[in-house]
């Protein structure tokens, strides 16, 4: 892991950016644009699941899982980080995982065995979150094998709805998608078990100390 999440008294401990101040703005480019990705979110099921149009969805999907690292990117540029920031930016990118797979899943674009994997691990990471607070530490810092993992997912997606959508690529790009569908899955698990270990040690740390004081 790149460092121990801090504790919740001491919240200016958790940037997560290389040694950017955090601030606690709210209206800044950055937050701007996790608001929008997050307004793809609903726009996007709508024109799935709704309108059925496959095409119009592939752009929203493509243009919100394109954008994943820009509202980061702009935050450390324009020294714009900010605690809201630190939260919009993954809440967006699991939004985006989770409302596709169960978009995708009714639409029969992917087994209900590889959403039901994808959605075992965020109970996962969701247990280990639970037993984080009740020792009074915030989630860990975003580790780069979990954005690479996120950045897969959100790459695979528009182009196994593209396959769905258009027969003529479904060949081609059903191989892509599912090759980034898969070893985005292998790294959101990969992810998942670095997060429990580093609660692991977090937890067997204060009970050390609780011990020895």
């Amino acid at each position: 892991m790149s460092r121990p999440p801090a504790r919740e008294d001491h919240p200016e401990a958790t940037a997560a950016t290389s040694g950017a101040a955090v601030g606690d703005r709210v209206l800044t480019l950055p937050n701007v644009i996790s608001f929008v990705r997050l307004l793809g979110v609903p726009l996007f099921l709508y024109l799935l699941l709704v309108a059925r149009a496959d095409v119009a969805a592939v752009v929203v999907l493509a243009i919100g899982g394109t954008t994943d690292c820009v509202d980061g990117w702009v935050a450390r540029r324009m020294r714009q980080v900010s605690r809201l920031g630190e939260l919009l930016d993954p809440l967006a990118d699991r939004l985006y995982i989770l409302a596709t797979l169960l978009a995708f899943t009714a639409r029969d674009v992917v087994p209900w065995q590889f959403t039901a994997a994808l959605l075992a691990r965020e109970l996962l990471l969701l247990g280990s979150l639970a037993v984080l607070r009740r020792h009074g530490y915030g989630p860990p810092p975003v580790h780069y094998v979990g954005k690479t993992a996120t950045f897969l997912l959100l790459a695979a997606f528009p182009v196994l709805l593209l396959a769905a959508a258009v027969p003529g690529a479904a060949t081609a790009a059903g191989a892509i998608g599912w090759g980034l569908a898969w070893w985005g899955l292998v790294l959101y698990w990969v992810a998942g078990a670095l997060y429990v270990v580093q609660a692991a040690r977090l937890v067997r740390s204060v009970r050390a100390g609780r011990v020895t004081a």
